[in-house]
């Protein structure tokens, strides 16, 4: 048997949301719970699994931006990676734990590489595409923006756990690389990926 420990950030937050839903229904079958009660239950659970709305975007990492749509429950942030930025068009290396994904990963790293995502026209366009992607997206920061790097942070529904997600792009090879990690916990159960994925679906669409 898997001891408590071991559960992930993200099991955790799952766990916790369906809990709640739970004893709403249970007091809700004894009649012990108002209509209002009933009421904010129900956005609870729309919330935990809805989609990312987007924030104001900041180049000024003193300051901290608004975050954009609905928010997060509880907030169990972390602290901010000090190896967040790209170097010579370099993004830090994901850690060996399977919650990152990176476009910069060795292609035989099937667990934590992804694919960059392609564009054509200039770097600027691109960009400027992808930032209206991301600020489509609830519970997200939008921490740095320039016209070629961007810095978002992700917060989960329910305990406001935080991924750090950041692109750079390669103009010469026209793609924008990627990277989504996960500050707390060890499996993050593929949302890294999922994000990623959607992410391009919405630039592409």
């Amino acid at each position: 048997m898997v001891p408590f420990y071991s559960f992930s950030i993200h099991m955790l937050n799952a766990f916790i949301s369906g809990l709640l839903v739970c004893l709403l229904a249970c007091l809700l079958t004894v009649g012990a719970a108002p209509a209002a009660l009933a009421q904010s239950a129900a956005g609870l659970s729309q919330s935990a699994i809805a989609p990312v709305t987007m924030a104001q975007s900041s180049t000024d990492a003193s300051t901290e931006p608004p975050m954009a749509g609905k928010k997060s429950l509880f907030s169990f942030s972390g602290t901010r990676p000090a190896t967040l930025g790209a170097t010579d068009g370099k993004l830090a290396a994901c850690p060996d734990s399977p919650n990152c994904v990176s476009s910069q990963a060795p292609e035989s790293d099937a667990g934590h590489y992804i694919a960059p995502i392609a564009y054509s026209g200039t770097a600027a366009d691109a960009i400027a595409a992808l930032k209206s992607a991301i600020e489509l997206t609830d519970r997200t920061t939008l921490v740095n923006a320039t016209d070629r790097y961007l810095y978002a942070e992700y917060a989960s529904a329910l305990m406001g756990f935080v991924d750090d997600v950041e692109f750079v792009v390669d103009d010469a090879a026209k793609v924008i690389h990627v990277r989504s990690a996960s500050r707390l916990g060890k499996s993050d159960l593929g949302v890294n990926r999922t994000r990623i994925e959607a992410l391009r679906a919405a630039f592409n669409a």
